[in-house]
């Protein structure tokens, strides 16, 4: 049996793509999730998950973190991103944290079930129009999505929290850590962003942005 997750916080989007799904796949079961908490609580009590169909805008998913905290916290299982926010840019930065596929959430039900399979049997899967703008990206937009990969998911907390305007003292007591750790943390995320300043890094930030 395959076990899909499907973490997306509009419940009307996961029960059409549940409806849709199951018909085209058999034995299957459907988990769903509604944040970035409830989707590691369930990958935490089911390890046996074959594939995790993300979406970027969840709560606590922000500037890409749910997709690299869940790309690091479980390597093992193929992410497939599911966003309407499919330009070029944000495209190529999911890619370089991780997921094997980005499925826009306007394509049809059969292309997103061969997005799916592709992805499950190891390969990686795109559009034909996606893969000719992403073999064109900037090369700067590639270095800064792997600049931002490098970061381990407590040095992206402490980077949004820095973005955020908290102070290393705000910052311990919101991560329950000591002041050295979080002056440790962000030593190592100025290395690894290349920056020496907190302007710096969250100006770095900021070009994540899916707002806009």
């Amino acid at each position: 049996m395959a076990k899909f997750l499907i973490a997306d916080d509009h419940p009307l989007f996961r029960e059409a793509l549940v409806g849709a799904l199951s018909p085209l796949f058999e034995d299957i079961e459907i988990l769903q999730s509604d944040s970035l908490d409830s989707t590691l609580m369930t990958l935490h009590e089911n390890p046996d998950i074959d594939l995790i169909l993300l979406d970027l805008h969840m709560p606590g998913c922000e500037n890409f973190y749910g997709l690299i905290r869940v790309t690091q916290d479980y390597p093992e299982i193929p992410v497939a991103v599911v966003s309407a926010s499919d330009s070029i840019e944000v495209v190529s930065y999911v890619m370089s944290f991780g997921a094997k596929g980005f499925v826009p959430k306007s394509s049809p039900t059969l292309m997103i079930a061969d997005a799916l399979k592709t992805i499950m049997s190891g390969e990686i899967w795109l559009t034909e129009e996606l893969k000719a703008q992403i073999a064109q990206i900037d090369g700067e937009e590639l270095n800064l999505a792997q600049r931002i990969a490098e970061l381990t998911p407590k040095q992206f907390q402490v980077l949004k929290l820095i973005h955020d305007g908290l102070l290393n003292k705000q910052i311990a007591h919101e991560l329950n850590v000591t002041e050295a750790t979080v002056k440790a943390h962000i030593s190592a995320v100025f290395r690894k962003l290349e920056v020496n300043t907190r302007t710096q890094a969250v100006l770095l930030l900021k070009k994540l942005n899916l707002e806009d």
